[in-house]
């Protein structure tokens, strides 16, 4: 009996379920067909507006501009354009510079060739310039209690100092000269050859004119006799001489610079012209400088924007 009973059951609850079922159904189509109405209603709108709009302008008269995103390169271009000229101006400035340094070198050259001169018994300081790099010689008595040791200086990769010494004349004025370099190891007199006090001695070498300091170099302390470049003015106050410096030369001979270094004796200079001269290698380094920062300029202002960089912009009045 139970199963009769479960059947019939069942029978009853989908007759009953099936009214409901079709009221349902007819919601949801009511609902969809007033979404349906409404999209249709918002298109025909868009394309009304859009046919009214099409009326009044045209495409021809109004189109589309192609427009680049960043056209202005802004404040690195300039720079960049300032490079170029300065270099270009620099080098040329080096040419002068060239110029004037081969003269110079070209002038020292020619005193040296002349022979030398006695020193007069007193040089007026003003005039050295006109003689700068002549050959002189002076005879005198060397004040070995009054060097003064300039350095640290290099020799051949060794350190060292150059022995400046006031070589006083009789009846004349005192000078001061640059006898040359010796080691370190012989910094104190006693360790080296000093020959008789008393003993007069002739000097030749070059007339010079007074050093400049440059910024890099510390202040000397001749209070405590160190000398880190050679102030003539300082050191002729110093000693009680005048302010005329002279750097002895000798003759280059290797042996002979070997027998001085190894005894303490100071070797002295070449008689040559020892002047700087790179300016060759600053006019290639500045118009190179400037060259390549030229095609650089030229690479960037005719770049062609890419792709991405294009974007097309609608006219306003659309």
């Amino acid at each position: 009996m139970r199963p009769i009973f479960s059947a019939l059951q069942k029978t009853a609850t989908r007759a009953w379920s099936a009214p409901a079922r079709a009221a349902r159904s007819a919601q949801v189509s009511s609902k969809l067909g007033s979404i349906a109405a409404k999209y249709r209603a918002s298109q025909f709108r868009h394309i009304s507006q859009s046919r009214q709009l099409a009326d009044g302008l045209n495409v021809v008269d109004h189109p589309a501009r192609l427009v680049r995103v960043n056209k202005k390169h802004g404040p690195g271009l300039i720079i960049l354009a300032l490079i170029p000229i300065i270099s270009f101006g620099l080098g040329t400035w080096q040419v002068q510079r060239l110029d004037w340094k081969t003269k110079l070198m070209a002038k020292f050259e020619d005193r040296l060739v002349k022979p030398p001169l006695p020193l007069p018994p007193r040089i007026d300081p003003d005039a050295i310039e006109e003689f700068d790099y002549r050959r002189v010689y002076a005879t005198g008595r060397f004040r070995h209690d009054k060097e003064m040791l300039v350095g640290p200086r290099m020799h051949d990769g060794e350190d060292g100092f150059v022995v400046v010494t006031p070589l006083e004349r009789e009846g004349q004025s005192t000078v001061l000269v640059n006898r040359g370099w010796i080691s370190r190891k012989f910094k104190d007199q006693k360790d080296r050859p000093l020959g008789v006090l008393d003993q007069e001695v002739t000097v030749e070498g070059l007339l010079r004119e007074p050093w400049k300091k440059n910024m890099f170099t510390p202040d000397n302390k001749p209070e405590e006799g160190k000398f880190y470049f050679p102030d003539i003015h300082q050191m002729a106050e110093l000693s009680g001489s005048q302010p005329v410096w002279i750097e002895e030369t000798m003759v280059p001979d290797l042996i002979e610079s070997y027998n001085r270094e190894a005894k303490g004796i100071p070797i002295g200079r070449a008689a040559e012209v020892n002047l700087r001269n790179n300016h060759s290698q600053y006019i290639f380094t500045w118009y190179g400088l400037s060259l390549a920062t030229s095609i650089m300029l030229w690479m960037v202002v005719r770049k062609n924007p890419n792709e991405a960089m294009r974007r097309v912009r609608q006219n306003r009045n659309w």
